[in-house]
């Protein structure tokens, strides 16, 4: 996978030189240049600031197709599915917190079953 060549691109996309990305990372220059040819691997948390500055999400380094508006599928729906799932861990939660032991135990047997399917 040519991370590299893809910040690149996107970069000239963007009408930004090296320069103004070394500015708005504090990355400095030769690293950057070094990234884009492939010289050095960066780190997940300098990919975070490289696509931070360029103002794109994270997975359109790794997105192969030439179509870059639209994220890959299930990608838009990650935060909205997150939210939901924390409610329903409150609720259980809740609910674990009223029963009594016996019934404790035949839910929390009933989803380690459903949770190795």
């Amino acid at each position: 996978m040519a991370i590299g060549a893809t910040l690149r691109s996107l970069r000239v996309q963007k009408g930004l030189s090296q320069g103004d990305v070394e500015k708005r990372t504090g990355l400095l220059r030769c690293y950057i240049s070094r990234i884009e040819n492939e010289h050095t691997v960066p780190s997940l948390e300098t990919l975070e600031r490289l696509t931070s500055a360029l103002r794109i999400p994270m997975y359109e380094l790794f997105n192969s197709g030439g179509d870059r508006s639209q994220a890959p599928e299930g990608i838009a729906d990650e935060p909205v599915q997150a939210v939901e799932d924390a409610r329903f861990l409150m609720q259980m939660k809740n609910i674990l917190g009223d029963l009594a032991g016996p019934d404790r135990e035949v839910l929390l047997t009933l989803a380690r079953k459903l949770a190795t399917r």
